[in-house]
């Protein structure tokens, strides 16, 4: 048994699929099969059911699963644990972003941590704030940045960076443009256009609808809050936004906030727990770029 068939092992079992786990290793998924065999003939047992598009644990695999992590972890200890006696920090980092994001400030982080400490392996994935979470309490994800609805998720560690209202953007000409106040029944008599589920800001919207017993039209939805502002200003519904997103429009969408709803919308780094040398150092990083009064943007 070799630590790279226990990597690819945790490597399929947490994409649910040969593919992506072999772009995500950086081998070929003939190489991650042959392995994954391998490793089923010397432990006797499946690991994987095959006969559905989605790859799934057995039960053996199950049981496997979280041992593989372990072993993984404690062979990357060994590495961590010399580096931290001759002061170079080595390893591998997995760092989540939700989709859609502008988030220069991380990207700054990563830099600076990347001159400081070029032995560490960096990686950047980007899924929906739920996906990520799963992820970070899985111990596939090192730090992730997500969107969140009030409150960070229980059981993690959080820095938040951004907690703003969700406010209507319009164009000028539009009939909740010339209202000074909105609430979210105003909100909804109107085609609206925002984020897709699984971000910090629809998390908002959906759930302040559901306890008013609201059923929101949906026109359109989409990721990045430049298009949510683009398709907004172009009259094709409502744009559902965070104060800052639509600041940055101002030239040419009039922003009301909703008033009733006054759960924030998140944005917010989160970590299991910082025993890692290489997360440690990343999160000073972190922190100093999301500093700055401009840091940060949805």
């Amino acid at each position: 048994m070799e630590l790279r068939q226990l990597e690819y092992f945790v490597a399929v079992a947490e994409e649910r699929n040969f593919t992506r786990a072999a772009e995500r290793v950086h081998i070929s998924q003939s190489g991650v099969s042959a392995q994954i065999r391998r490793l089923e003939r010397e432990l006797g047992a499946e690991l994987f059911d095959r006969s559905a598009r989605t790859v799934t644990l057995t039960v053996a695999g199950k049981a496997a699963l979280e041992h593989a992590r372990a072993a993984l972890a404690a062979a990357g200890a060994v590495g961590q644990a010399v580096g931290e006696v001759t002061e170079l920090i080595r390893g591998r980092l997995a760092v989540g972003m939700v989709i859609g994001c502008t988030v220069t400030p991380l990207f700054d982080a990563l830099a600076a941590f990347h001159r400081a400490h070029p032995g560490v392996e960096i990686s950047l994935l980007e899924e929906n704030s739920g996906r990520l979470v799963e992820g970070v309490r899985a111990g596939a994800v090192d730090m992730a940045l997500i969107g969140a609805a009030a409150a960070t998720p229980d059981g993690l560690e959080a820095l938040t960076i951004v907690s703003e209202r969700l406010v209507a953007a319009v164009p000028a000409g539009h009939p909740l443009a010339r209202r000074r106040r909105v609430a979210l029944r105003d909100l909804v008599a109107h085609p609206l256009v925002c984020m897709p589920p699984g971000t910090g800001l629809r998390a908002v919207l959906d759930r302040a609808c559901a306890a008013r017993s609201l059923q929101p039209s949906i026109a359109l939805q989409a990721s990045a809050a430049d298009a949510i502002a683009d398709l907004a200003a172009r009259g094709l519904g409502v744009g559902v936004l965070s104060a800052s997103m639509a600041a940055d429009h101002g030239d040419r969408l009039i922003a009301r906030t909703i008033e009733d709803i006054e759960t924030p919308a998140l944005l917010a780094l989160v970590w299991r727990g910082a025993h890692n040398p290489a997360l440690r150092e990343l999160l000073v990083h972190g922190r100093r770029a999301f500093a700055g009064p401009e840091s940060a943007r949805r």
